[in-house]
């Protein structure tokens, strides 16, 4: 889900660029000497403004040099009389508050669905008598889902409706939750994680407003995907409200999962699934009817917005787009920046995926009641993107993220060898707090240091395979914890961590943008 952030950052921020200002229009006075009429003015415009024929004045609407105004993103460099592009807000129309809960509770629903397997991992483990290496293999099955469903989310959604392609999703993964629901045998799991996978990236891409992975090239038109949360009035507040949500249901997720097992036994583990099949559920109607009458309500706009973001054209071309794709490989900045999220994602989902087995295995915990832990984690993640994130702005991201990086490597070497529960519970909740601001520091890094022409394209590779991360990695753990013991964790991770940091030194520094 994190995958699509990148592209959210990048139309924000393209959006709320400064443009130049207009240049000033001539005027004629009989009463004053006649001078060059580009004295001075050349020097301070890019956009020019054809002069006033001799003996016409100009009509007293044009605006002279004190009056002249830089133009706003809803406002054409080639219209002078263009107008101001008004955006939608939270209740108008009404029905768009409806719209934004429904994303919110896709968001809560991927949250409890990425948590939880980290606090079921050691009941499904014993239910099927399987090791670390074959239970490693849902994510794996998630991740092949997620990737998969790249190339078709525009389609769908063009074909579709947003309505139905959003709700289709949530039967998706309401599909992919019932092998669980069933305690099916395991090979069924890994292919309901698939659909989940696939479910959950639909969800993610349309709340969001872009279709994830390297093979959706719909970007470089702005409307080919349309963001809904970002094109809000207050877009930013939003999105962070949206992401926030996510982050409540990683809390609640292991939170429901543990008191299930510890209540009813190790063999109910997949009665948490009943509880999140009737949210899947609940979810697709609730967003068949709020989004029911979307498209007609924006067709308008879209149209009107289309023209003017291409310049009377419509449509791209997807051989021009792929061209850009390919070109981003020989970017040293997306190279980088790839292997950096890479590692990032590597170390946020093993640990949150295999601690509670270390937990297990190493520290004799209950399994009953140490499942809670991951709750923790996931809290430190969301407490630190709302409140750490703020303050790497004002310091500078750059320095912020070594600070982030050192300290949650050192937190995790406190969960490897303090031999405590509860202060490993608390270390592991400190290094989700610092793990937190990361990625948005991060994005803000990497959208610097692009110009504006390479940013669809690169950070489209730089999210599509640093994501993969989060399924190399924990399978890597998995194999080598079936070999080794669950303890390989945290040497993974560390290792990780310091891939961070060799990648975020060799990263040029934040140039100054010149477009």
């Amino acid at each position: 889900m994190e995958a699509t952030l990148f592209q959210t950052l990048v139309q924000i921020e393209s959006n709320s660029l400064p443009q130049a200002p207009k240049r000033a229009v001539p005027r004629t006075y009989p009463a004053v000497p006649q001078r060059d009429n580009d004295i001075e003015l050349k020097s301070l415009t890019r956009v020019s403004v054809a002069p006033t024929p001799p003996g016409v004045s100009t009509p007293h609407g044009e605006r002279d040099l004190e009056m002249s105004a830089p133009n706003t993103p809803g406002e054409s460099l080639s219209d002078p009389m263009s107008t101001f592009e008004i955006l939608p807000g939270l209740t108008d129309p009404p029905m768009n508050k409806f719209r934004f809960a429904s994303c919110c509770f896709q968001n809560f629903l991927s949250g409890i669905n990425d948590s939880a397997p980290g606090a079921l991992i050691p009941f499904i483990e014993t239910y099927y008598n399987i090791g670390y290496a074959t239970v490693s293999l849902i994510f794996i099955g998630n991740a092949l889902g997620y990737i998969a469903a790249a190339p078709f989310v525009d389609a769908i959604r063009m074909r579709l409706g947003r309505a139905k392609t959003c709700s289709l999703a949530s039967i998706c993964m309401a599909l992919g939750f019932l092998p669980l629901l069933a305690a099916a045998p395991f090979p069924a799991i890994v292919v309901g994680y698939f659909f989940i996978g696939f479910g959950s990236a639909v969800n993610q891409a349309i709340g969001n407003g872009r279709a994830p992975g390297i093979l959706s090239f719909g970007d470089a038109n702005f409307l080919s995907v349309k963001v809904f949360t970002a094109n809000l009035k207050n877009g930013t507040v939003l999105l962070g409200v949206l992401h926030g949500s996510y982050g409540i249901g990683g809390i609640i997720g292991p939170l429901i999962a543990t008191s299930i097992v510890s209540n009813l036994g190790a063999n109910a583990w997949n009665r948490f699934y009943a509880l999140v099949v009737s949210i899947a559920v609940v979810n697709a109607a609730f967003y068949l009817w709020a989004f029911w009458n979307y498209e007609n309500e924006t067709a308008a706009t879209e149209t009107t917005l289309a023209v003017s973001s291409s310049g009377g054209q419509t449509t791209t071309a997807p051989r021009a787009e792929l061209s850009a794709m390919l070109r981003a490989f020989k970017s040293r900045v997306v190279l980088l920046g790839a292997t950096f999220i890479f590692a990032y994602q590597g170390a946020e989902v093993s640990i949150s995926g295999w601690v509670i087995s270390f937990l297990i295995a190493t520290r004799n915990g209950d399994p009953s009641y140490i499942g809670n832990v991951t709750s923790g984690f996931w809290g430190g993640i969301t407490l630190g993107r709302f409140v750490l994130s703020p303050i790497g702005a004002r310091f500078g991201e750059k320095r912020f993220v070594y600070f982030l990086t050192v300290g949650a490597a050192v937190f995790q070497l406190l969960v490897w060898f303090v031999p405590n529960i509860i202060g490993e519970a608390v270390s592991l909740a400190v290094v989700g707090l610092l793990l937190g601001p990361i990625y948005p520091c991060a994005a803000t890094v990497f959208t610097r240091n692009l110009s504006r022409q390479e940013q669809v394209s690169g950070l489209g590779v730089i999210s599509a395979f640093g994501s993969s991360g989060g399924a190399v990695a924990p399978f890597t753990t998995g194999l080598l914890a079936q070999a080794a013991g669950t303890f390989v964790l945290h040497p993974i991770a560390i290792a990780l961590f310091g891939a961070m940091l060799v990648c975020w030194f060799i990263l040029p520094t934040t140039r100054k943008r010149t477009e």
